[in-house]
């Protein structure tokens, strides 16, 4: 019995050394595939293992859990400590920031410059301008309401430029 699959399937002038090269080529580049996998394989196993060193699956989860109790108390830290500084900043706004003083002497003869017009604003320029005139009978002091920068009554020249001052304060001053 002569069976010749290579004829029955039209190839029977086909030379089998070629197949061999090919088959050969395969076996080749997938022994190669195979080491290359093999390397990587060994370099991930030495990962885990630097991973796992000293640790068993229970003391690495108890870690991963006090990571997220961390987080999760960094998380509330930050929060309170945001909502801190928003109540500050509130409280901070109304506070007096702004400052303009200008001294002056109110009466020739005094000499000294003992009167003065402070300003005193809040960030939104709300305070008051407090004047004091210093004379040889005494010494008056009287306030002025200032509302966004603005004053109802007229302002004199000391008390204007004290508001001016105010004005334009900046804290690198």
């Amino acid at each position: 019995m002569n069976y010749n699959l290579l004829e029955e399937m039209g190839l029977g002038s086909f030379d089998l050394t070629y197949l061999f090269i090919v088959v050969f080529a395969l076996i080749l580049i997938l022994m190669i595939i195979t080491i290359a996998q093999t390397v990587r394989i060994r370099k991930l196993y030495k990962r885990y293992n630097k991973f796992m060193q000293g640790k068993n699956a229970k003391s690495l989860e108890k870690e991963i859990e006090g990571i997220f109790e961390d987080n999760k108390f960094i998380k509330a830290s930050s929060e309170k400590n945001r909502k801190d500084i928003m109540a500050l900043y509130r409280k901070f706004e109304g506070a007096f920031q702004k400052i303009g003083i200008v001294k002056y002497d109110a009466f020739n003869q005094m000499g000294g410059q003992l009167s003065f017009s402070l300003a005193l604003l809040d960030e939104n320029d709300n305070g008051f301008v407090l004047n004091s005139v210093h004379s040889a009978e005494g010494c008056y002091s009287y306030t002025k309401e200032i509302k966004n920068g603005l004053c109802e009554i007229s302002l004199g020249d000391e008390e204007k430029k004290a508001l001016d001052i105010a004005m334009d304060f900046t804290t690198e001053s």
